[in-house]
């Protein structure tokens, strides 16, 4: 049984990390295009909205804190050995 509930996280993970922060970005992109602004062919002009602006500014932030969190993952054990640096508490290892 252990076997499959180490299956199951990685394919959870994956799922989340493969998908999820494609999905988050794009969801994020959408928000700042929407949020812009637009004019339209008869001439009316779609005020900027600054909250969905926010909003995507929020996801791209969470994006890039979750790729850095991942990157400090994998060199955990580097930046340990070489400079004396824990990135992650103890219980993490």
């Amino acid at each position: 049984m252990h076997i499959v509930e180490s299956i199951a996280r990685v394919l959870i993970v994956g799922l989340m990390l493969g998908a999820g922060l494609p999905a988050i970005f794009a969801v994020g992109l959408r928000l700042h295009a929407v949020g812009m602004g637009n004019e339209h062919a008869d001439g009316t002009v779609t005020a900027p909205d600054p909250v969905r602006k926010a909003a995507a500014y929020v996801l791209f932030g969470l994006v890039v804190v979750v790729i850095a969190v991942g990157i400090l993952w994998v060199c955990r054990h580097t930046l340990d050995f070489h400079l004396g640096v824990r990135v992650f508490p103890d219980a993490w290892y």
